[in-house]
């Protein structure tokens, strides 16, 4: 088995295609980690800049009053962005970097609000415009398997040479897992090389710092590469074995990889987005928003109620406090109902090989919906211990009526800026596991079915008619 996996790797490492594919992989990495030193700092400045804005707001809202920081809230809050964006973009620029938390008007209590944005439209598959891992290993890395697999059987078919290997005590699957182990060292030296290089120029920047979290997650990332390699490696093997001829079946592969990693995940996006049909907010309000509409026509005469009665205060107080439940509600479920069209279209595109890779180097590099989601649960788990914190914080001063929502019933006393909780936007692996795990199990699913196929092919091929030079 090794001996016909080196006489494999030798034979490749002396080809014109090996010495091709190591130059056209460290020009896509080198080209990669380029543009992530000039634009990630840039990124990181701007959500410096915007958190320290946020928390001198908050400042200002403690030093004031109880009463004003609950009304006005904590302000808005922004997505971290990602030290691996460069493997995967994952759409960021269509998704929302931030989630509104300040006061809906001059009285009204704070809710949160999340920006709309068209993320059913977002991008399910690899990204052309974007030069980033998912595009080097869903598109070139794929078609170099292809390249060093199309003539591994067919090839000696035609020149004979398979006949000789097999005239001796050699079983059938032993020569094809060594051209299978051969091909893969094959591919994963270049591939390796340009990784390496990448990585000492992020690693060396000044302005790049990659945690050991980080370094975890690229270990996972190049497992998931290495993974997608062997299905393409496979599917080689698999034509190669079924056709007499290389040139036939590198056409074949040529046109499955086109359909599979190309047309494919673009082409059930389409479909799955028609039998979705998108809604605009103003239409989702319209339809779910009548009990949110009725409560503010039967209750708003205690919005400019002036009485300081306890009666009257309460009132008030409920009718601020549901007004702004009822409006993060209603915001809550429209983001739902557009998240959930896109994993359904992210399900159905999933049959393809390239968006499932996607969406793996999307949840691991820290990007993309799944870290879209993440960054609101840490926002609606913040707003929680927030809107917590206000509570606790008004029941301690005895002066205070204890009546939510109002100035005339809350404290009025300034809040030391330091004792209310901040929000830190966190990235959790564990999270990003559980998301990907199914995900994981489909792409070595995919590889299982396909190294299965190879090997039935490769047994049934007939050696003895084929033709001899």
């Amino acid at each position: 088995m090794w001996h016909i996996a080196k006489r494999e790797l030798y034979n490749n490492l002396n080809s014109l295609r090996f010495a091709l594919t190591t130059v056209l992989l460290l020009a896509l990495m080198v080209t990669n980690a380029v543009r992530h030193i000039r634009e990630h700092p840039k990124r990181v400045q701007k959500y410096h800049n915007a958190v320290t804005e946020s928390v001198n707001r908050l400042t200002s809202h403690a030093d004031s009053s109880l009463y004003t920081l609950a009304q006005k809230g904590p302000g808005d809050f922004y997505k971290k962005p990602s030290a691996l964006h460069f493997c995967a973009e994952g759409g960021e620029t269509v998704l929302p970097d931030r989630i509104n938390g300040g006061g809906l008007g001059s009285v009204q209590f704070w809710s949160l609000r999340y920006p709309d944005a068209n993320i059913n439209m977002m991008n399910v598959g690899p990204d052309v415009s974007e030069v980033d891992w998912a595009f080097i290993i869903g598109y070139i890395l794929s078609l170099i398997a292809l390249i060093f697999t199309f003539d591994a059987i067919s090839s000696e078919r035609e020149h004979g040479t398979l006949r000789l290997t097999l005239a001796n005590s050699i079983p059938r699957h032993t020569v094809l897992i060594g051209k299978f182990l051969g091909a893969l060292i094959s591919t994963t030296i270049p591939f390796m090389l340009a990784v390496l290089v990448n990585l000492l120029m992020l690693s060396t920047a000044s302005a790049i710092h990659l945690n050991t979290q980080a370094w975890e997650r690229l270990g996972i990332i190049l497992f998931i590469a290495l993974l997608y390699t062997c299905l393409f490696l496979a599917l080689g093997l698999l034509i190669s074995a079924r056709v007499q001829r290389s040139a036939v079946s590198l056409v074949i592969l040529l046109l499955t990889w086109v359909t599979v990693v190309v047309f494919m995940p673009s082409t059930l996006a389409s479909l799955a987005s028609d039998f979705s049909p998108s809604m605009s907010r103003d239409e989702y309000w319209d339809r779910y928003g009548e009990s949110d509409r009725k409560f503010r026509h039967e209750n708003h005469v205690w919005a400019r109620a002036k009485g300081l009665d306890e009666r009257t205060l309460r009132k008030r107080g409920e009718f601020f406090i549901i007004m702004a439940a009822n409006s993060e509600h209603l915001n809550e479920g429209y983001l739902t109902f557009k998240i959930t069209q896109v994993q359904r279209a992210r399900a159905i595109t999933s049959i393809s090989p390239a968006a499932l890779l996607q969406h793996l180097l999307e949840a691991f590099a820290g990007t993309g919906l799944d870290r879209h989601q993440q960054f609101i649960e840490n926002v609606q788990r913040y707003a929680r211990e927030y809107r917590e914190f206000i509570v606790d914080m008004d029941r301690g001063d005895p002066e205070s009526r204890h009546i939510m929502g109002v100035r005339e019933g809350m404290s009025q006393k300034p809040v030391n800026p330091e004792a209310v909780p901040r929000f830190e936007d966190t990235f959790n692996i564990g999270k990003d596991f559980n998301a990907a795990a199914t995900k994981l199990l489909l792409l070595s699913l995919f590889v299982v079915v396909l190294l299965a196929g190879a090997y039935l092919a490769f047994v049934r091929v007939e050696i003895y008619s084929d033709h001899q030079n």
